[in-house]
């Protein structure tokens, strides 16, 4: 103790200020040690790894808590009140550290509001994925769509900051109906019997439909907390002119994960339907010209010539 006692006196800092710096250490310290027992702790007792990844997070968020109170009390003795404590904390570090506190922020959004939760599929700014993990600074996806399409996995992890949560919105795919609408464009040229196309295209796709009833029922339960309106959740088949022939749009509703499985299946029963069908063929960009008979004898008259003359 009188080595210690001498370091510090010979340091040139006062003693109060060590003692306060070694407590924060010993702090620390204790809770990372007691948070490693903690979490060893909930492996041995949960077998599932959700719960155990959950257990985990939790733990750290009250660790974290637990510690900026217990140090901001070694440091501001003074402040009984913690509110004041906070608010004299934020004022002073608030240029200095606004992304981080700003991110601080956003983590408490993300607890108190739940825009989205461990494992729901979101798009948020330029990036879109599913939540893999979140923490107090940031939260994680694993990206979906860029250069892969039908938004499937392209296998990146994207670490995004919690304070983008109050720039750019947030489009949840799985929150309050786990299903979505996809649409398979079918494009016959205009000599096509598109009448027969269309009733082809309306069967393969109400065979196809399977889980109607089942969003059915969702919708009717997600009603209750959103308002979620649809008149129908039956598949159907639209009609529209396009400049190289007739567009038959399959809509249809299906998982949010199932889009590309669904479109393959899809196009797979088309393509040998139409097969068999002689009098539809699939269009595809391309320009006709129709030359007349008689243009040669149209030919306009000369600047040389008279017109009229005997």
């Amino acid at each position: 103790m009188d080595a210690i006692s001498n370091y510090l006196t010979d340091s040139g800092l006062p003693i109060e200020i060590m003692l306060r710096v070694i407590q924060t250490v010993v702090v620390i310290g204790v809770l990372v040690i007691g948070r490693r027992l903690l979490q060893r702790v909930i492996n041995n007792r949960v077998d599932e790894v959700e719960w155990q990844y959950r257990g985990a997070k939790t733990l750290d968020y009250t660790i974290f808590i637990i510690g900026i109170f217990l140090i901001g009390r070694m440091w501001f003795p003074g402040l009984e009140d913690v509110a004041t404590y906070l608010g004299l904390l934020s004022a002073g570090v608030a240029l200095a550290l606004r992304d981080p506190i700003t991110n601080l922020a956003g983590w408490l959004y993300l607890i108190s509001k739940r825009p989205f939760a461990l494992g729901d599929r979101i798009e948020v700014g330029n990036h879109a994925g599913d939540v893999v993990d979140s923490g107090i600074w940031d939260f994680t996806l694993l990206e979906i769509g860029n250069w892969v399409d039908a938004e499937q996995s392209t296998g990146r992890i994207i670490q995004i900051p919690n304070s983008v949560l109050f720039t750019s919105p947030i489009a949840n795919y799985t929150k309050g109906f786990t299903y979505l609408w996809n649409e398979v464009p079918v494009l016959v040229t205009f000599d096509s019997d598109w009448k027969l196309a269309k009733r082809i295209l309306l069967d393969i796709i109400e065979r196809h439909d399977h889980i109607s009833s089942e969003a059915r029922e969702e919708a009717r339960h997600t009603a209750r907390r959103l308002m979620i309106r649809y008149r129908t959740l039956s598949p159907t088949v639209y009609t529209n002119v396009e400049a190289s022939g007739i567009e038959l749009t399959m809509r249809y509703i299906c998982k949010v994960r199932e889009r590309r499985t669904t479109t393959h299946e899809l196009w797979e029963q088309i393509l040998t339907a139409f097969e068999k069908e002689p009098s539809i063929d699939l269009a595809y960009p391309s320009q006709t010209f129709y030359v007349s008979p008689l243009a040669d004898e149209r030919k306009p008259t000369g600047a040389g010539d008279v017109a009229g003359l005997t």
